[in-house]
């Protein structure tokens, strides 16, 4: 495995548009688009800083993880995204090694990055997402 970065910081909120008024007008952090996911029932926005990003995810159904999350936890940090050289390759090192994934495959993120995630009982409590951009 070949850890590159931070890739993003994932962000639950209730609603992306009332949320930029405070990252865009208050914190000058300008959002590079907004991009749904239908797979993951969510919408994203994507606010770079520096080599990494904030993500914002806002539920587009009352099914989605994201909606689960803000139910059970309120909005706040929802997940912290590592970017991989081979997700493929990290992901059949990390399950040789006993680690515990919520994806054994990568699957299609925002931006067109292949992701996937671990269990957080196997990273002391964190949702880690692994990210690979081509």
């Amino acid at each position: 495995m070949i850890p590159i970065q931070i890739d993003h910081i994932g962000i639950a909120v209730k609603s992306i548009e009332e949320s930029l008024k405070f990252w865009e007008k208050t914190m000058n952090i300008k959002c590079q688009g907004i991009e749904e996911v239908i797979e993951q029932k969510v919408k994203t926005a994507f606010l770079p800083l520096g080599d990494s990003e904030l993500e914002l995810l806002e539920a587009t159904s009352p099914e989605s993880p994201v909606a689960k999350f803000i139910e059970k936890k309120g909005e706040g940090i929802h997940h912290i995204a590592i970017r991989v050289e081979n997700l493929e390759e990290t992901l059949s090192e990390l399950k040789e090694k006993g680690v515990r994934l919520i994806d054994e495959k990568p699957r299609c993120g925002a931006g067109g990055a292949k992701i996937a995630f671990l269990h957080p009982k196997a990273t002391g409590g964190i949702l880690l997402e692994l990210s690979e951009r081509g």
